[in-house]
Protein backbone atom coordinates (compact mmCIF):
# COMPACT_ATOMS: atom_id res chain seq x y z
CA UNK A 1 0.00 0.00 0.00
CA UNK A 2 2.45 2.26 0.56
CA UNK A 3 5.21 2.94 -2.37
CA UNK A 4 8.48 4.65 -1.67
CA UNK A 5 10.75 6.05 -4.21
CA UNK A 6 13.59 8.58 -5.15
CA UNK A 7 16.30 6.63 -3.85
CA UNK A 8 19.62 6.88 -6.04
CA UNK A 9 23.44 7.70 -5.94
CA UNK A 10 24.84 10.93 -5.72
CA UNK A 11 28.49 12.79 -4.61
CA UNK A 12 29.10 14.11 -1.25
CA UNK A 13 27.04 17.26 -0.73
CA UNK A 14 24.83 16.43 -3.52
CA UNK A 15 20.39 16.44 -3.21
CA UNK A 16 18.01 13.98 -3.51
CA UNK A 17 14.05 13.44 -2.97
CA UNK A 18 12.37 10.59 -2.05
CA UNK A 19 8.54 10.58 -1.80
CA UNK A 20 6.23 7.71 -0.31
CA UNK A 21 2.48 7.59 -1.57
CA UNK A 22 -0.06 5.39 -0.07
CA UNK A 23 -2.56 4.08 -2.72
CA UNK A 24 -5.11 1.32 -3.07
CA UNK A 25 -7.89 3.16 -1.04
CA UNK A 26 -8.96 5.65 1.01
CA UNK A 27 -7.25 7.13 3.97
CA UNK A 28 -7.35 8.93 6.96
CA UNK A 29 -3.23 9.08 8.01
CA UNK A 30 -1.87 10.07 11.36
CA UNK A 31 1.78 9.59 11.66
CA UNK A 32 4.15 9.55 8.98
CA UNK A 33 8.15 9.10 9.18
CA UNK A 34 11.30 8.04 7.26
CA UNK A 35 13.54 5.24 8.88
CA UNK A 36 16.88 3.91 7.23
CA UNK A 37 19.26 1.09 7.88
CA UNK A 38 22.54 0.22 6.82
CA UNK A 39 23.46 -3.47 6.76
CA UNK A 40 24.19 -5.06 9.99
CA UNK A 41 22.44 -2.44 12.16
CA UNK A 42 19.48 -1.73 13.49
CA UNK A 43 16.74 0.85 11.26
CA UNK A 44 17.32 3.59 12.89
CA UNK A 45 14.16 6.76 12.94
CA UNK A 46 15.04 9.58 10.40
CA UNK A 47 12.36 11.81 10.81
CA UNK A 48 8.80 11.49 12.05
CA UNK A 49 5.63 14.10 10.80
CA UNK A 50 2.44 13.67 12.63
CA UNK A 51 -1.05 15.42 10.94
CA UNK A 52 -0.65 18.46 12.52
CA UNK A 53 2.71 18.69 10.80
CA UNK A 54 5.19 18.14 14.07
CA UNK A 55 8.81 16.69 13.30
CA UNK A 56 11.40 15.01 15.32
CA UNK A 57 14.49 14.73 13.09
CA UNK A 58 17.06 12.90 14.27
CA UNK A 59 20.24 14.86 15.13
CA UNK A 60 22.21 13.50 12.53
CA UNK A 61 19.93 15.37 9.74
CA UNK A 62 18.85 18.02 11.38
CA UNK A 63 19.31 21.39 8.85
CA UNK A 64 19.93 19.29 5.87
CA UNK A 65 16.93 16.99 5.62
CA UNK A 66 13.39 18.76 5.31
CA UNK A 67 9.83 16.85 5.12
CA UNK A 68 6.87 17.89 4.21
CA UNK A 69 3.55 16.63 3.43
CA UNK A 70 0.43 16.43 1.60
CA UNK A 71 -2.89 15.24 2.68
CA UNK A 72 -5.35 15.40 0.00
CA UNK A 73 -2.33 13.08 -1.77
CA UNK A 74 -1.69 10.82 0.75
CA UNK A 75 2.50 11.80 -0.10
CA UNK A 76 5.05 12.30 2.09
CA UNK A 77 8.02 13.66 0.79
CA UNK A 78 11.72 13.91 2.21
CA UNK A 79 14.18 16.56 0.13
CA UNK A 80 17.77 15.65 1.51
CA UNK A 81 20.59 18.44 1.21
CA UNK A 82 24.23 17.82 1.54
CA UNK A 83 24.18 14.50 1.67
CA UNK A 84 27.04 12.78 3.47
CA UNK A 85 28.76 9.04 3.36
CA UNK A 86 27.12 8.40 6.30
CA UNK A 87 23.54 8.76 4.97
CA UNK A 88 24.33 6.10 2.61
CA UNK A 89 21.02 3.38 3.37
CA UNK A 90 17.94 1.53 2.43
CA UNK A 91 15.29 4.57 3.23
CA UNK A 92 11.80 2.95 4.25
CA UNK A 93 8.77 5.39 5.02
CA UNK A 94 5.98 4.49 7.34
CA UNK A 95 2.23 5.53 8.09
CA UNK A 96 -0.35 4.68 10.00
CA UNK A 97 -4.25 6.33 10.87
CA UNK A 98 -7.53 4.69 9.02
CA UNK A 99 -8.74 3.18 5.97
CA UNK A 100 -12.32 2.95 4.50
CA UNK A 101 -13.07 -0.15 3.21
CA UNK A 102 -16.52 0.30 1.61
CA UNK A 103 -18.41 0.41 5.19
CA UNK A 104 -16.40 0.93 7.72
CA UNK A 105 -12.97 3.18 8.82
CA UNK A 106 -10.12 0.83 10.72
CA UNK A 107 -6.45 0.96 11.86
CA UNK A 108 -4.06 0.78 9.45
CA UNK A 109 -0.11 0.60 9.88
CA UNK A 110 2.02 0.05 6.72
CA UNK A 111 5.59 0.06 5.63
CA UNK A 112 7.04 1.13 2.55
CA UNK A 113 9.48 -1.38 0.49
CA UNK A 114 12.43 0.68 0.73
CA UNK A 115 14.71 2.66 -1.40
CA UNK A 116 18.55 2.42 -1.68
CA UNK A 117 20.16 6.12 -1.07
CA UNK A 118 23.97 5.81 -1.67
CA UNK A 119 26.57 8.40 -1.30
CA UNK A 120 29.54 8.28 -2.79
CA UNK A 121 32.47 9.92 -4.70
Amino acid sequence: QLQASGGGSVQPGGSLRLSCTASGGIFRINDMGWHRQVPGKQRELVVAITSGGNTNYADSVKGRFNVSRDNDKNTMYLQMDSLKPDDTAVYYCNMNGRRWDGNMWYGFGSWGQGTLVTVSS
